[in-house]
């Protein structure tokens, strides 16, 4: 496919990952952020192609996988409401809460719908002025700017039957908080080249500083990420912590301009806990005061539910890097997608999800129990 199999191309990965077998001369650890460059890692076998000196571990970059799961209960306390019209990007339907997901309470009657874009929902509730209809907005900074959209659109509208359950999350405090943990094992990471094309690349600097940590925003192809490790690789051996931007195609150091003034103006930071992590200071957004006639959470009073994930899982360690998804005595047996536990196993993005998905169900003894994805150019 065009402008994809040129990322894809199975001789340019192997050379990239020869030069960073060159460049590393002692083990380094280094963290993907995002859930989809996970992905991509374990479906083609990137670590697989690197050397044993780079061991790559999976961050807490997938959205649905770190709604906590108050958020969850909450969303469908509200949804449960015989005069709620509930409305949710479909990944968030199979998410399990305490009692069961979204999905099994749309088969007991709850109005729940899947929409395509945050605008729907508003339009939904302007044709439906008898129905309260509530958008579930969660997401790192790459769904702010139309969540904000939609919220700015139902004020001035004046759609008083509109509001968001807002449960965003900010990257830069996540890599904050694992950087200053007693027990983080992380030396560089690989940024999310999309929650950049939006925020710009800034708010890394102070961080790639302070810790003398290498931070390259890649996006999210074999080649990139390949690239991504060789930029950090090379910065860890010369002792470096910049930031650089191997996405150049899409990310621009200012980001998205429009997208953060309205991002700004909708929103205001706080505090959230994330799902399998806990809570870390100023490390979501919430609406603004001036939008609290759309503030779901406030207009049905739910922000009292709390509840506790089970005991089993340890997705909280696979978020922070600590342990890989086939060190849990769960993984394929009690959870898997269909019987999710935790937070890495309840989207296709998440860690565990994926590593169940191209069968990562052991640690491999060597590298030829586990072929390749073939790359584009290289031999099925």
């Amino acid at each position: 496919m065009r402008f994809l199999d040129e990322y894809r191309d199975g001789p340019a990965a192997r050379k990239l990952a020869a030069a960073v077998a060159r460049a590393a001369t002692r083990p380094w650890t280094i963290m993907e952020v995002c859930g989809g460059q996970t992905h991509t890692i374990v479906k083609y076998g990137i670590d697989r192609l690197l050397p044993p000196e780079i061991e790559l571990v999976h961050g807490p970059g997938c959205p649905v996988c770190v709604t906590a799961l108050e958020t969850i209960d909450r969303a469908h306390a509200i949804a449960s409401r015989p005069d709620v019209t509930f409305c949710s990007f479909g990944d968030m339907l199979r998410v399990p809460g305490s009692r069961g997901d979204l999905l099994q309470l749309k088969s007991r009657g709850a109005d729940v719908r899947v929409v395509y874009s945050p605008l729907d929902a508003v339009n939904l509730a302007a044709a439906h002025p008898d129905r309260k209809v509530v958008f579930f907005a969660i997401g790192f900074e790459t769904t702010a700017p139309p969540n904000a959209m939609a919220v700015w659109m139902a004020r001035k509208r004046n759609l008083r039957n509109f509001s968001a359950l807002v449960s965003h999350v900010l990257v830069p405090p996540m890599m904050t908080a694992l950087l200053e943990a007693p027990d983080n094992r992380v030396q560089g990471f690989l940024g999310a080249g999309h929650v950049c094309a939006v925020m710009g690349t800034s708010e890394y600097e102070p961080i790639a500083r302070r810790h003398r940590v290498p931070i390259v925003v890649t996006g999210f192809e074999p080649l990139d990420l390949l690239e991504g490790v060789l930029r950090t690789v090379r910065q860890l051996e010369a002792g470096e912590g910049a930031v650089e931007n191997q996405y150049a195609r899409a990310v621009r150091p200012e980001g998205n301009p429009a997208s953060r003034r309205l991002i700004e103006d909708v929103f205001e930071v706080c505090d959230r806990k994330w799902r399998g992590v806990g809570p870390i200071p100023a490390s979501g957004l919430r609406l603004r005061d001036e939008y609290r006639a759309h503030d779901a959470e406030r207009l049905f009073a739910v922000a009292d539910i709390e509840t506790s994930e089970p005991a089993v899982c340890i997705s909280g360690q696979v978020l922070k890097g600590l342990k890989k998804p086939h060190d849990c005595p769960a993984f394929g047996k009690e959870c898997t997608p269909q019987t999710p536990l935790g937070a890495t196993m309840v989207s296709s993005e998440g860690a565990c999800a994926a590593y169940h998905a191209y069968g990562r169900h052991h640690e491999p003894r060597t590298a030829r129990e586990l072929p390749l994805l073939p790359l584009a150019g290289a031999p099925a």
